[in-house]
């Protein structure tokens, strides 16, 4: 059993799906092991004279829908002094309100286990730091200069574009040859945002799911495929994909040795990736997902690794 006090920065706990919810999950084992539980938004997180502050309810959780959380008086915890432990685990996305919530969580470095660490969160965006390994992801460019992606729609035919720093599947496109939608699309994205977009080829294998495989302090624990519904590139639960078990492959196993160093180094201990086939398209590591079904398909429990992870930092 532990006595930690452990602060989760998340979006609202009332709206999580109790049956889903990989934050959810993680409270409840923390709970589980001893430790006193806070939640508290983002906007709700201050540097106040020195302090990193933030203004937190207490709260129990259990496995009811409706009656999952049961929530005390908000306080303001000195997250310094007051606290173990914070989990950053809100969904991004990735704008500079997300950005400035890791500086100040940053600041806690050495005082206050912060997980995953926030300043390799903010420089490793889940599309962006795949990039370190181009030798297993998809034909991949990154740009708004629109001859470039022009060239590149030409040369691959069938391709998908998605805002860099979406999430959940939102704003994602496949663009077949032939499409006339393809200027209309980049100039409605770029009228909306002063980003570049990614762009990548179409990988067919995404017709047998794209698989999300959990890996805990650097080594993978196990896996589960997302099926697209019919009809539907998107294979994202939040639009509609169906979770299926699955196990790791060789190829699965060779991206996780691939990338593992880095993982290690940069203290990204829950990590989320992303496999079409045998090809890499993201490293999630704002609010990695799926540990909930992958205990259901294979009795794994990732939240306990999760909690290891946490105690061998800690020393106890």
């Amino acid at each position: 059993m532990m006595a930690w006090r452990v602060a989760v920065q998340m979006d609202p706990i009332e709206t999580v799906n109790v049956d889903e919810d990989t934050t959810f999950a993680l409270m409840e084992e923390a709970q589980a092991r001893g430790a006193e539980l806070f939640v508290y938004h983002p906007d709700q997180l201050a540097w106040n004279e020195g302090r990193i502050e933030a203004r937190a309810r207490p709260v129990k959780v259990r496995h009811v829908q409706g009656e999952h959380a049961e929530l005390g008086e908000a306080r303001v915890l000195d997250l310094r002094r007051d606290i173990d432990v914070v989990l950053m685990r809100q969904d991004p996305p990735f704008d500079m309100a997300y950005q400035t919530a890791a500086h100040l969580l940053e600041m806690l470095k050495g005082e206050t286990l912060v997980l995953n660490d926030p300043f390799w969160v903010r420089s490793s965006p889940e599309k962006l730091l795949p990039l370190l390994y181009p030798e297993i992801i998809p034909p991949t460019l990154i740009t708004r200069d629109l001859p470039a992606l022009t060239r590149f729609r030409d040369t691959h035919q069938d391709i998908i574009i998605k805002p860099l720093y979406g999430n959940g599947g939102a704003g994602v496109f496949r663009l077949k040859p032939g499409d006339g939608n393809f200027s209309a699309l980049l100039e409605t994205f770029f009228a909306q945002s002063r980003e570049p977009v990614i762009a990548q080829a179409f990988l067919p294998d995404v017709s047998a799911g794209d698989k999300r495989v959990l890996i805990i302090d650097g080594e993978p624990v196990g896996a589960i495929n997302r099926v697209p519904q019919t009809g539907e590139t998107r294979s994202n639960m939040h639009v509609g994909g169906v979770a299926e078990a699955s196990d790791l492959s060789d190829s699965d196993m060779r991206i996780c040795d691939a990338i593992a160093p880095v993982l290690k180094e940069r203290d990204l201990v829950l990590v989320g990736i992303d496999v079409i086939g045998d090809r890499l398209t993201e490293i999630n590591v704002t609010s990695p997902t799926g540990v909930q079904e992958l205990k259901r398909f294979s009795g794994i429990d990732a939240c306990a690794a999760f909690w290891d992870a946490v105690a061998r930092r800690i020393g106890n």
